[in-house]
């Protein structure tokens, strides 16, 4: 298997790639940047969106828009009519600090945590929203909240906080969206960077992105084992989704941040989006559940 470049997008902070199945449209964003991107892959039409905030993450609805974690709370975005709408920002008390990763439970919740300015202190929690618009605290403590997924059977709920470089296995409950039994499952080895962003294959395997790590791996998260690595270039690897018309596609942001000019030369792809052919399918997105709102 062999990583191909998508897009050159030189995203300072590209993350949240995200798979439109039925537009056959890609989606992700530039945190620092404050954009919103999709590419037609029909047509390979290009479109973004300059938002005024930082956006860590994004998830699509069942209604056609897409739900938001931005350095402001979590917000609706309609992309035809550009309109922006506020949902609830838990964390309007912590400047310092905004939204990383986030998506979707397979009952329609909205999952999002946040990280402040050096990701490491301890200052960031996982929230979800469910579709009442409530949101509820799940962790807190949390350094940089990043990857979740959730195992085919809808059993376990997979989370990522970036510098402990473990992934953590809850007992999860799809009926209430409960959470409980953390245990750690993944322990990334050193000298291959850092956990970021992270999907989830057909078979229950993760596939987890490298900060500072040139590449991707997969892992069975029931033996604690890693399985492969496909190099990635770009040093810094930041996130993966499964996509395509058969969901055998896996694609890939990165970034240009924090980058020396050696790096740059060495990796002059860095921030693109990548694509990987793969030989196991994954998941459907799972949408934000509007209906009740």
């Amino acid at each position: 298997m062999s990583v191909k470049l998508r897009v050159d997008a030189r995203n300072t902070l590209g993350e949240s790639p995200c798979w439109d199945h039925e537009r056959k449209m890609l989606l992700w964003v530039d945190i620092m940047e404050k954009k919103i991107f999709r590419l037609h892959t029909l047509n390979d039409e290009l479109e973004e969106v300059q938002l005024d905030q930082f956006v860590g993450c994004l998830s699509q609805t069942n209604r056609g828009r897409l739900i938001l974690g931005l350095q402001h709370g979590i917000h609706f975005y309609d992309w035809e009519t550009g309109i922006l709408e506020k949902v609830v920002d838990p964390e309007s008390h912590l400047k310092e600090n905004r939204f990383n990763d986030g998506k979707c439970d397979p009952s329609g919740r909205f999952w999002a945590g946040t990280t402040d300015q050096t990701g490491v202190k301890g200052n960031g929690a996982l929230y979800v929203v469910d579709s009442t618009l409530q949101i509820t605290k799940k962790v807190g403590n949390v350094g940089t909240s990043n990857g979740l997924a959730w195992s085919p059977d809808h059993r376990y709920m997979y989370f990522i906080d970036t510098p402990t470089k473990q992934v953590v296995r809850y007992r999860y409950f799809v009926d209430s969206g409960e959470i409980e039994c953390p245990e750690v499952v993944v322990q990334f080895p050193e000298s291959t960077g850092l956990p970021d962003g992270m999907t989830i294959d057909e078979e229950g395997m993760l596939w987890i992105a490298h900060w500072g790590g040139n590449g991707i791996s997969r892992w069975d998260p029931y033996k604690g084992k890693q399985l492969e690595f496909i190099p990635v270039p770009a040093v810094n690897v930041t996130s993966c989704a499964f996509g395509g018309p058969n969901l055998d596609e896996l694609y890939i942001t990165s970034a240009r941040t924090r980058m020396t000019e050696e790096q740059l030369c060495d990796y002059p792809y860095a921030g693109g989006f990548f694509s990987l052919k793969t030989n196991v399918k994954g998941i459907k997105n799972f949408r934000f559940d509007e209906s009740s709102i």
